[in-house]
């Protein structure tokens, strides 16, 4: 060794420094590299990405091939610089102590460190090129670490250690889905980034959370006056309506305005007629997910359900409609809202019904209202005081300052709300 020349010697150690580089720079991209990015190119035929594939498939021959490497170049370092020590300073403990630090610090900087920074970031470009080196390494020394990987094996059985398969993504949650969605905005149109934040809500989301309250359904009394009956039906803003007996809780059925239209252009309605055109009502329980719901929906073949509580007392109507409105925002408005919810106005305000959802408020003027209790402003209003307050009296919750306008009838009629003086508020769907 001591006749080949200082500038061979050198020349070795930085090759064998830069194959240790390859080997770090190869294992960081493969670790570092996303699994569904990797799936796509993969199914549009890129070539380096099916290699990487299919070395991540079996991870225990890919980090064998590359830490076997590594380690044989590294030892391989650390021995040539050995050697170059004891050719200018002999057998010295200190100039052999200090190699040994000289060539750490060259293995940590230049085939380590700097490497898998790179590696990590850059993976999805160095990947699929190592992997072009990788598989013919592997084939060539597929005895060797299949040799070496028996101990391994071993080793993991005895501590009961399974590893999972690798190649295949790692499953999610949904609340990983949507966490990755949310952190997505940037890349997806404002409103499919909206309509995917919804569908991930579907499930967080009860019935009770948007359904028309019991005070708010559009209802026929079949015992009122022909007159008054043939009135409403006439000016009606939906297709499906409620019919009660006296009072609203006493159903008597659905009837579908459609069935209608004959009775009332042959001036032939009556009451024991329009009960003959009543359908079934279907119930449903008001703390069913909305997504549980979508699908019952279509099973039963329904489109409207009356929400009942847990006594089977009425507790308000719920419609297709309504989920599909909460997955892709309001697209209706030929129906006047009972709780019109209009944008501040010039003076930082808003005027809105007592009877307003508080997932509307929270959604179209950006505050944080809480969701766990009441479904309206005025329940969390009574809830918060915990009496009926009186006109002018002035609160604040959860950072938004109100002022009660009009309360009727033991309720709150109307409130003023006021922006919060804070820049962003976190908006709970």
């Amino acid at each position: 060794m001591n006749d080949i020349p200082l500038s061979a010697q050198l020349l070795a150690l930085a090759i064998l420094l830069v194959i240790s580089g390859f080997f770090s720079l190869a294992e960081t991209s493969m670790m570092a590299l996303n699994r569904y990015r990797l799936k796509h190119l993969v199914k549009q035929g890129h070539r380096g990405a099916r290699l990487t594939h299919e070395l991540l498939a079996r991870t225990d021959r890919l980090l064998g091939v590359i830490l076997l490497g590594n380690n044989l170049v590294n030892a391989a370092a650390a021995t040539l610089v050995g050697l170059i020590t004891i050719r200018f300073f002999g057998e010295d403990r200190i100039a052999l102590g200090l190699g040994t630090l000289a060539v750490t610090f060259l293995i940590l900087v230049f085939s380590e460190i700097t490497p898998k920074v790179i590696g990590a970031a850059y993976a999805e470009r160095i990947a699929p090129a190592a992997a072009y080196v990788l598989v013919p390494l592997l084939q060539l020394l597929s005895p060797v670490v299949w040799f070496v990987n028996l101990f391994v094996s071993a080793l993991l059985a005895l501590l009961h250690i399974k590893p999972p398969a690798g190649g295949e993504p790692q499953r999610l949650s949904s609340e990983e889905l949507r966490s990755l969605v949310l952190e997505a905005a940037h890349y997806i149109p404002k409103k499919h980034h909206s309509i995917l934040v919804n569908l991930f809500d579907l499930e967080r989301v009860t019935v009770e959370d948007v359904m028309t309250p019991r005070a708010q359904i559009e209802a026929v009394d079949l015992e009122a006056p022909l007159e008054l009956i043939a009135e409403q039906l006439a000016t009606s803003y939906h297709t499906r309506l409620l019919v009660y007996r006296n009072e609203i809780g006493n159903i008597a059925g659905i009837l579908h305005l459609r069935k209608v239209l004959a009775l009332m252009r042959e001036g032939d309605l009556d009451r024991d007629k329009l009960a003959e055109l009543l359908t079934e009502p279907y119930f449903i329980p008001a703390s069913t997910p909305l997504f549980a719901q979508m699908q019952y929906f279509q099973e039963n073949r329904q489109r409207l359900a009356l929400v009942v509580d847990e006594y089977g007392e009425l507790q308000g109507l719920m419609t297709l409609e309504d989920i599909i409105e909460e997955i892709i925002g309001e697209f209706t408005t030929n129906a006047p809202s009972v709780a019109t919810i209009r944008a501040w106005d010039e003076n930082d305000s808003a005027l809105v019904e007592g009877a307003s959802p508080l997932r509307e408020l929270n959604r179209k003027l950006g505050l944080a209202l809480p969701l766990e209790g009441p479904k309206t402003l005025n329940g969390l209003i009574i809830e918060h005081f915990q009496d009926i307050p009186e006109a002018g009296v002035s609160l604040k919750i959860a950072g938004v300052p109100m002022e009660i306008v009009q309360t009727q009838d033991r309720v709150v009629r109307t409130v003023r709300l006021f922006k919060p003086k804070v820049e962003a508020l976190p908006v709970q769907h």
